[in-house]
């Protein structure tokens, strides 16, 4: 860098834009049937760039219905017990406590927790959008004791997420 670059540098005023923090014990809360999820950030503080929450998963779980998404990544990293992700293919993953999964657009899949354990996972979503799915899904499930299929592919179609029928054949198979 040369000395005119350095000075124009060094005349920018710092932002001032403040972090976010979320303690451990707060954010918002979602039921979606039996499975919690925590959101932590909803983008409304990362221009929609990022999304993220925390789901907890009881023991013995199926997730939601095998599926793939338009318009957003994923990521996934598990920190408590172990979580089943399933892919086509007959394709299984079973990550623990540190391990991290990424889903990219048009990936099929979908996760579970098969195990005699309580799992978690932080969880990622770019663009941010896809928090409101969690939101009305919690809306439209509040009576129901477990996570519903039918108002979980719904929702989904709202937030160009495609349901994966051939991945949902093998998942079937497979438990």
């Amino acid at each position: 860098m040369d000395d005119e670059a350095r000075q124009a540098l060094a005349k920018m005023d710092m932002p001032r834009r403040p972090i976010n923090f979320v303690p451990a014990k707060s954010g918002e809360i979602l039921k979606l049937g039996h499975i919690t999820c925590r959101v932590m950030e909803d983008g409304s503080r990362t221009d929609n760039r990022i999304g993220s929450a925390e789901f907890t998963v009881p023991a013995g779980t199926a997730g939601p219905p095998a599926h793939w998404h338009e318009m957003h990544d994923e990521t996934f990293l598990v920190t408590q017990g172990t979580v089943r992700f399933h892919a086509p293919d007959n394709t299984i993953v079973d990550a623990k406590v540190g391990d991290y999964v990424t889903v990219p657009i048009r990936a099929p899949h979908t996760f579970s927790n098969p195990f005699e354990v309580e799992a978690k996972f932080f969880n990622t979503f770019t663009p941010a959008f896809y928090i409101d799915y969690f939101k009305i899904l919690a809306e439209v499930s509040k009576s129901d004791e477990k996570m519903s299929k039918e108002k979980n592919l719904e929702v989904m179609a709202r937030f160009a997420t495609m349901p994966a029928k051939p991945l949902m054949d093998e998942v079937a198979k497979q438990t």
